[in-house]
C-alpha cells in the first residue's frame, strides 16, 4: 500500500475517532449523529485498506461535506470549536491524500496507483 493510501486510511480512522468522541461523549449520546457521521469514514477506511480504488474518490467527495460542516460549527458553536478545527484538518488531509496519486500521475509522468 502506498504512503498516500496509508495517510488516507489513518485520516479516515481519525475522523471516526473524532466523531466517536464528539457525539458519543454527550449525555445522552447522540447515536443518530454518531451513525451519520462515523459510519461513512469507517466504511471508506475499510475500502481504502482493502485496496478499493473508488474508496479514495468517495473519501475526497465526502471530505468536502466534512470540511463544510467543520467551518459551520467552528464559526457558530464556540464550545465545539476544537472538534470542528480537528474535523477541518482531517478533511483537508483526506482531500490531499486521496488526490495525490492522481496528481502524481498527471504531473509526474507515472501511472496512478
Amino acid at each position: 500500500m502506498s504512503l498516500p493510501r496509508k495517510v488516507l486510511a489513518l485520516a479516515l480512522i481519525g475522523l471516526v475517532a473524532l466523531y466517536a468522541l464528539w457525539f458519543g461523549g454527550r449525555t445522552p449520546p447522540a447515536w443518530g449523529a454518531l451513525a451519520v457521521f462515523a459510519l461513512p469514514p469507517a466504511w471508506l477506511a475499510l475500502g481504502v485498506l482493502r485496496g478499493n480504488p473508488r474508496a479514495g474518490f468517495w473519501s475526497a467527495v465526502l471530505a468536502l461535506a466534512w470540511f463544510s460542516h467543520g467551518v459551520m460549527v467552528a464559526y457558530s458553536r464556540p464550545p465545539e470549536r476544537l472538534y470542528a478545527w480537528t474535523e477541518l484538518i482531517l478533511a483537508v488531509i483526506v482531500v490531499f491524500a486521496a488526490s495525490l496519486p492522481g496528481l502524481k500521475s498527471r504531473f509526474g509522468g507515472k501511472p496512478a496507483v
